[in-house]
């Protein structure tokens, strides 16, 4: 306990350095855990991008493809599945609820996905999660359609406004389909997943607007006003990919094994948090690579640390001297300086851990309402506690080195008048 007093006075008499000290290992540890907080919840976010759906059903490609885009609206599929098929998989005995997607057009950018109202009640996001809505309700009529909430706030959109979808996905289009105009009846509360970027129509409505084009292109001198459309039979003839829910989960390779044999035309099924896990570890680089700069960055501050011990031992070898002569062995000088580290990194970590908690108290609504990232304040994990640990161990690793220096000085050689 001597020897703690000793250093904590010592630490005190140079208050000023070990401040600065303390908050270059406070702030390194604040980082460390934040990013590691960040990198946890972003996988959880990740993984949980679409959740509460069994099974992804798309034409045969790669399981990575079908995933991009049936869930991030990235790319486009290679083929479609014709609608007979998604009645007879929706009409299974194992399948719960089934929801079309159809996915090719865009306005100004953003991605058009046609569906149907069922997809308001049965898509989850972030563990189970269901859809809000921030203002209005889901489409009823055909010529709706319902924002996400990034679509609403860069382009400025209200509910009741006109909106002129474009025929291709590019964010240039020159061709759009600007008779048959839809109305917006409603705008999602922020999940932060690719729905936020996403304009929600019928299915019927994908289908009206297309009644007169062939090919890619309007069929020339046969123009369908949006009235005469909706006298049409706008049940498609195809779709993009359709999510399953299932009865069971038991029951989840079974109906994706009958999904891949499909005789009638080439079908795949993948089960998204497989797939979602798949992807991610093909960026796992990156996340692995944040992590150690953060490392880094918490031994650049013990390394600080040291520096500030070992640059400040010439000044003190009279007071080593003096400690010596007064009978401190060897041994407890070497204690003094590895506890004056010790405390240093102790006090540090739990500041570090103040200042984190404190940010995530402020910037946690901010994260959750423009990430969809929710990231807990509660106590570290195990995970966490181990680095905390690791931080303790690698202080009193660097801390031998000043510690080494101060053994090896003499009464002697402190009492000597250096010119």
């Amino acid at each position: 306990m001597a020897i703690v007093r000793l250093a904590a006075k010592s630490l005190w008499n140079r208050r000023f350095t070990a401040a600065l000290t303390l908050i270059s290992i406070a702030l390194s540890v604040a980082l460390l855990l934040g990013v590691e907080r960040l990198r946890t919840e972003s996988r959880e976010s990740f993984a949980n991008t679409i959740s509460g759906t069994d099974l992804i059903v798309g034409a045969r490609s790669g399981s990575t493809q079908l995933l991009l885009y049936s869930v991030f609206r990235i790319g486009n599929a290679t083929n479609n599945i014709s609608w007979q098929s998604f009645q007879e998989l929706a009409h299974h005995r194992n399948v719960k609820w089934a929801v079309p997607i159809s996915l090719g057009d865009s306005h100004r950018g953003f991605r058009v996905m046609g569906t149907t109202a069922d997809y308001f009640n049965h898509y989850r996001f972030a563990r189970e999660r269901t859809l809000d809505f921030r203002q209005g309700t889901p489409f009823s009529e055909v010529y709706d359609a319902v924002l996400g909430a990034e679509v609403a706030e860069q382009l400025g959109y209200r509910l009741g406004e006109k909106i002129v979808i474009a025929h291709g996905a590019g964010r240039v289009n020159l061709v759009s389909h600007d008779d048959k105009p839809f109305t917006v009846t409603g705008i999602l509360a922020r999940t932060g997943t690719p729905l936020d970027r996403t304009i929600h129509v019928p299915l019927a409505g994908i289908e009206a607007i297309h009644i007169d084009w062939q090919g890619g292109s309007r069929t020339p001198g046969l123009p369908i006003s949006a009235e005469r459309a909706l006298k049409h039979d706008l049940t498609p003839k195809s779709i993009t990919a359709a999510y399953l829910g299932l009865t069971s989960r038991i029951s989840t390779f079974k109906v994706q094994r009958y999904i891949n044999d499909y005789k009638k035309e080439p079908l795949l099924a993948i089960i998204p948090g497989v797939a979602l896990q798949q992807l991610w570890d093909m960026m796992g680089v990156a996340e692995r690579v944040l992590l150690a700069v953060s490392a880094f960055v918490v031994l650049v501050g013990l390394t600080g640390m040291v520096t500030v011990i070992l640059t400040s031992l010439n000044e003190r070898r009279r007071e080593m001297a003096i400690l010596r002569s007064v009978g401190a062995r060897p041994s407890q000088i070497t204690l003094l300086i590895i506890g004056e580290a010790l405390t240093l990194t102790l006090l540090g970590t739990l500041l570090g851990l103040a200042l984190l908690y404190g940010l995530l108290e402020i910037a946690q609504p901010l994260i959750e309402s423009h990430f969809g990232l929710f990231i807990p304040v509660d106590w570290p994990s195990s995970y966490e506690l181990v680095l905390l640990g690791t931080v303790q161990l690698v202080g009193f690793v660097i801390a031998l080195l000043p510690a080494w220096r101060a053994y090896r000085y003499s009464v002697a050689d402190g009492m000597t008048i250096r010119i």
